[in-house]
């Protein structure tokens, strides 16, 4: 499942989680998994774009062309 269905799917659970009916211990307990979750998730977002960044950087190498002495 792709990170951004995943973060779509956590935020829709986070908003209904309040009206389901759980008991208090049960709703804590959820919203701190949800929590670890999200952090998780937003570590892999983070490690994408770091990866991602790296990686267009090594492209943009700056080209100079070699001049024939002389002229």
């Amino acid at each position: 499942m792709r990170k951004e269905k995943t973060l779509f799917i956590l935020g829709l659970w986070v908003t209904f989680l309040s009206f389901l009916g759980f008991s208090l211990a049960w709703r804590k307990f959820l919203f701190l998994i949800t929590g670890l979750s999200l952090m998780y998730l937003a570590y892999l977002f983070y490690l994408e774009v770091k990866a991602r960044s790296s990686k267009e950087m090594s492209h943009h190498k700056t080209f100079v062309d070699n001049v024939v002495g002389g002229e």
